[in-house]
């Protein structure tokens, strides 16, 4: 970015909150287009849904993977659950005010299955799961906001909208998904903010808040392990 470049990185979009922040100041500082590859965030079924969200109060987000040996070298919370993380965080326009969770190392000495419990400003509660040590590849979220409910699947870029109309009839809809390449709408994206100098859905700032969102859950999660290592040494 200081030599004039722009510049799409991989999430999450540093390693920590203060280099993630340098990044941030440095895209500012030389007026340079700062993408991060928060995938999902061009997902169809993602793009869908915000064009029907109105106030969440309630989420349910499961991410779950087999068993890999890439990425090791990270929790789950920075390899698989900052994706969800950063969609809620868009969704709901703000950042959490309290967090709860606890995480296991199963088969690697990082975390490998995190829950996690996120409450906002005016009382939006978000469950998120993640764990790359399940028997099955899961990508789903679930959301309740007034008089409705909507499911998502990721992988399948579908999702339906489940609703009460008067006096107690229950509507279905499927929601309106345009079917894509989410990789491939990622690329135009930012190959048009480099051409119209336009801040990307996925940029540096909001990166930012995902990444500091993040790493406060593995704060906590730590308190909990600290917590759960004491009840066992006592008894």
């Amino acid at each position: 970015m200081e030599l004039g470049l722009d510049v799409l990185v991989e999430k999450p979009l540093a390693h920590d909150p203060a280099a993630g922040r340098a990044l941030v100041e440095a895209a500012a500082q030389n007026g340079r287009i700062l993408q991060v590859g928060h995938l999902e965030r061009f997902n169809p079924a993602i793009l869908a849904l915000e064009k029907v969200i109105t106030t969440p109060l309630f989420f349910e987000v499961h991410r779950l993977s087999e068993f890999s040996p890439r990425s090791l070298d990270v929790d789950v919370v920075l390899d698989l659950m900052i994706h969800d993380i950063d969609i809620v965080l868009a969704l709901t326009g703000s950042v959490p005010e309290e967090i709860r969770a606890a995480g296991i190392s199963i088969l690697s000495s990082k975390v490998d299955i995190a829950n996690v419990r996120l409450q906002f400003p005016g009382g939006c509660v978000a469950n998120l799961t993640a764990s790359r040590v399940s028997t099955e590849r899961v990508r789903k979220l679930r959301l309740f906001q007034p008089h409705e409910y909507i499911s998502l699947d990721y992988g399948r870029q579908d999702g339906a909208r489940f609703g009460v109309d008067p006096p107690m009839s229950i509507r279905f809809a499927p929601l309106e998904v345009a079917k894509d390449e989410p990789l491939r709408l990622e690329l135009e994206h930012f190959f048009e903010c480099v051409v119209t100098r336009n801040p990307p859905r996925a940029g540096g700032t909001q990166a930012l808040q995902a990444l500091e969102v993040a790493h406060d859950i593995l704060a906590k999660i730590e308190e909990h392990a600290q917590l759960v290592a004491r009840t066992l040494a006592a008894r």
